[in-house]
């Protein structure tokens, strides 16, 4: 008898993706040459799509969630499906993908080839083309209190001021180089890193949970490793323009929980309720902002 050899898993979470899964689903065989599988895990999906794709592809698992559980909790409901069956799936790396994203060939081995030049790396990030050709600033600093608000005021009217710049960290995207944390839109995680920390964050509904294990990776001794050998291509914000106002809340909602876990203390409670005030302030000054845009 011949031993199989276990497939790598790649997990997606769907909610009605589209065609953009289509796409997804068929760049995976040209991005690596390891027999690969696509687990989706399905927050509720209307559209059928994922369903379709299982049913078209072999190498494509639907699992259901059950519900709308948010996008980390159910990476980590399919990452604990994967470590049930350590005979059909590689157990030392799982690649998280977002249902939007189109691999361009061999990147998935480009992610795999640095992980064996990190030994210390625990999440891998490639360079990520935008639909208009940009490259998206996809390894960054982990923000600070300071620069989170300068960047929060000053952003939208002043792009270029030096605290944006602080918090976009994009000047060099061309070198493999470690970040504070790599954008969860493609993320090739060293499972033994993920799982010793609980996976990512379940608090996090959507926005700010690549943020958090980016920061609590790094706490632990681990590397973040941004890798522009391999690429993406990745239609950024379509899901967010589709229903602003749920997104709007959400990324605010975030945006205060990874500043308060890291301001926990009783004397930095003022702390705290000035943030609370001001994102709710910004939070609906967005709001205003993209309704009025839908208008126009």
């Amino acid at each position: 008898m011949y031993a199989v050899t276990p497939r790598f898993a790649v997990v997606t979470v769907t909610y009605s993706p589209g065609e953009h899964l289509r796409a997804l689903v068929g760049s995976l065989p040209a991005a690596t040459s390891r027999e690969v599988s696509l687990v989706m895990a399905d927050n509720g999906s209307t559209d059928g799509a994922p369903e379709a794709a299982a049913a078209e592809h072999d190498f494509v698992e639907f699992l259901p969630t059950g519900g709308n559980l948010g996008y980390g909790t159910a990476i980590n409901r399919a990452v604990t499906e994967i470590a049930r069956r350590p005979d059909e799936f590689d157990q030392e790396f799982v690649l998280v993908v977002n249902p939007d994203v189109c691999f361009e060939p061999g990147s998935i081995d480009a992610l795999l080839a640095a992980a064996g030049r990190w030994p210390r790396g625990a999440a891998f990030g490639p360079r990520i083309a935008e639909t208009d050709g940009s490259v998206y600033p996809s390894a960054r600093s982990v923000p600070s209190l300071r620069a989170g608000i300068g960047h929060a005021v000053l952003g939208p009217v002043w792009p270029g001021n030096p605290w944006t710049q602080r918090y976009l960290d994009d000047a060099d995207m061309d070198s493999e180089r470690t970040a504070g944390w790599l954008s969860g839109s493609c993320l090739l995680l060293r499972r033994e890193a993920f799982d010793a920390l609980g996976g990512f964050d379940e608090r996090y509904f959507m926005y700010l949970e690549d943020v958090d294990l980016g920061d609590r990776l790094g706490r632990a001794g681990w590397q973040n490793v941004y890798v522009p050998s391999a690429v993406i291509r990745h239609d950024q914000g379509h899901a967010a323009k589709a229903v602003p106002e749920f997104t709007l809340r959400a990324h605010h909602r975030s945006a205060y929980l990874f500043q308060a876990d890291r301001h926990p203390h009783a004397w930095q409670a003022p702390i705290r309720w000035a943030l609370r005030a001001g994102l709710a302030a910004r939070c609906r000054l967005a709001i205003r902002a993209a309704r009025r845009a839908a208008r126009d």
